[in-house]
């Protein structure tokens, strides 16, 4: 009997920045379908710049405009840029420079932090254990982040604990750069509760304590960038995004029924709303199709802070928002599920949305990755 030879070995796919961002061809894994390829030439997405150093000192014109503002954007597209913002700019220039020493570094040295399947936070290089088509052109490192007291330092024991005493100086720089968003993101969940009319302190009371992700954004140049995406189109699962983009323009958002880009602003932070929050809200305030392209000549880099309740919070709108002209919307309707499965459902969030009309919605979209 003749034995047939042994198959030969199928070696993995490896997204090695290093090599790949020089090829002149890409993997098929990467290239997405015609249908879904990048526009990269699109109109501009006007969004509303909102003073929120003014707003938080209370002058009553400014806190009109703002909530105007903010109500306005977030009804139709849920993206709205905060300037005056208080954040110091050398924390953010520093988070941007440590983000490039991470990456920098060779794949085996950031691999000591690889998210495993099932896990969400860690190091992942286009989830090419996860997918085997339309991969986004990445790399990422997740954060977790807890502002209750007891896990006060725990992106500063991350780092220490998993990358060894060599990358303290990392933990020091994200920890205090989470605190830092921390503190926005509660000021932010003021302005959205007064522009909802439940008064400041509803949203921000809420969101006391919060377990978020904290999420590191690298996108390599690629020779083929009208191929593929740096990330799908996606709806963020969580309440509040805030990202801050470098001066390399790529996130686009899908508004009345075509893609546009928003210019990047290193002096503004990008805060768009998440699936949770739309719940929160009602369905009033939007939670808006979103995706990043790539280009062929340079890095481009952002710092995304998902904002996330507390895992024993019920996430169900003020009945305030509830009315016969405004009943209960099937968005509203959220419950816990454990980590694996949130991890299935895009960025990791212990959150799901359960309304049937986005899931039918979203039924042939990929997850974010």
């Amino acid at each position: 009997m003749i034995m047939a030879p042994p198959l030969p070995r199928v070696q993995p796919l490896v997204f090695d920045v290093s090599i790949l961002q020089h090829q002149a061809s890409i993997p098929s894994h990467f290239i997405w379908p015609d249908h879904e390829k990048p526009c990269l030439e699109s109109p501009e997405l006007a969004i509303p710049p909102v003073d929120f150093g003014s707003f938080l000192a209370g002058d009553p014109l400014a806190v009109s405009k703002a909530t105007q503002l903010v109500n306005e954007a977030c009804r139709k597209h849920g993206f709205f840029l905060v300037v005056n913002h208080g954040v110091d700019s050398k924390l953010i220039a520093k988070a941007h420079e440590y983000m490039n020493m991470f990456f920098g570094k060779q794949l085996s040295e950031k691999q000591r932090a690889q998210r495993k399947i099932g896990e969400q936070y860690g190091y992942a290089s286009s989830f090419t254990g996860r997918f085997s088509s339309k991969l986004p052109w990445k790399e990422t490192l997740s954060l977790r982040y807890c502002a209750d007291n007891q896990s006060s330092d725990i992106v500063q024991e991350y780092f220490s604990n998993v990358m060894g005493e060599n990358f303290k100086q990392f933990g020091t720089v994200y920890q205090e750069y989470c605190e830092a968003m921390n503190t926005l993101s509660l000021g932010i969940m003021e302005l959205l509760g007064a522009s909802l009319g439940v008064g400041r302190e509803y949203f921000r009371d809420f969101f006391e304590g919060n377990d978020s992700i904290m999420r590191l954004n690298y996108y390599p140049p690629c020779q083929k960038p009208d191929l593929t995406l740096g990330t799908g189109p996606h709806c963020d699962p969580t309440s509040l995004t805030i990202l801050h983009q470098d001066h390399v323009g790529g996130l686009q958002v899908f508004v009345d029924e075509k893609w546009h880009s928003v210019r990047p602003d290193p002096e503004a932070f990008v805060v768009n709303i998440g699936d949770t929050f739309m719940a929160l809200s009602n369905g009033i305030f939007k939670s808006c199709l979103h995706r990043a392209v790539v280009n062929n000549v340079t890095v481009r880099k952002s710092l995304a802070f998902f904002l996330c309740p507390k895992l024993d919070k019920v996430v169900k709108p003020p009945n305030t928002l509830i009315d016969s002209k405004n009943p209960r919307a099937e968005e509203s309707e959220i419950i816990a599920v454990d980590n694996a499965s949130a991890v299935k459902e895009g960025l990791g969030s212990s959150w799901r949305v359960l309304g049937r009309k986005r899931q039918q919605k979203n039924r042939n979209k990929r997850p974010a990755l």
